[in-house]
């Protein structure tokens, strides 16, 4: 197969991964929420698509190029729909699966930017901040309508390692399809691994300690 076609492939695999892992993440949390239907088609479609228009934006290609992905739109409206229908108690168990999704999201978009802004003949760090963007875009969007801090600048190691496939793949050094795999499933790997383990990036706290009360002075 030739090369074109063989990265076409790939990215049209990664997408539909991605976009549904990510409209399911984005449905649930619109759920918790206790959004109505439009709300969580709104959100879904959000958390699935927003890490890539970021990323369109910043290495110029036009907005509208989203329009074009009508099947993935309706892959992730009808992922969206199922969510909204099945049993609540299936959902209550969301919390169980809830960062398997979010870390099968994150490694699917990851490739798939990267390997949009390789195909782009950008910079080695255009190629990361691509990887970067769309992994983690969407879900920075989603917290944000859903008020809620978003989970990679405040949790376990998450954008670190959409970053590393991003230089893996700028580099060169994973091209085929079997190595893009290896590369998916050993970024689903870290990232749950962070989760478990609670792996976090050096932090520092401004929080000041609360102020020793005045006591009152008796008569």
């Amino acid at each position: 197969m030739p090369m074109d076609e063989l990265l076409q492939l790939n990215l049209q695999l990664f997408s539909m991964i991605g976009t549904i892992a990510f409209a399911i993440s984005g449905a649930v949390v619109a759920m918790e929420e206790e959004y109505d239907i439009l709300g969580v088609f709104v959100l879904a479609l959000v958390t699935a698509f927003g890490g890539g228009v970021v990323r369109n934006v910043l290495i110029g290609i036009p907005v509208t190029t989203l329009w074009e992905q009508g099947n993935l739109l309706k892959t992730a409206l009808i992922a969206a729909f199922l969510v909204f229908i099945v049993p609540v108690s299936w959902i209550r168990k969301w919390k169980t699966w809830e960062s398997l999704f979010d870390a099968i999201g994150l490694a699917a978009f990851a490739i798939q930017g990267a390997l949009y802004a390789k195909q782009m003949n950008v910079p080695l760090s255009a190629v990361m901040v691509a990887a970067m963007l769309t992994g983690i875009g969407g879900g920075m969007i989603r917290d944000v309508l859903a008020g809620r801090k978003p989970l990679v600048l405040r949790d376990e190691i998450y954008a670190v390692w959409a970053m590393l496939a991003g230089l893996m793949i700028g580099l060169g050094w994973v091209q085929g399809s079997w190595q893009l795999l290896a590369l998916f499933a050993a970024v689903v790997l870290l990232r749950m691994l962070s989760v478990i383990r609670k792996w976090r990036l050096p932090r520092r706290s401004l929080k000041l300690s609360d102020e020793p009360s005045m006591e009152k002075s008796g008569s």
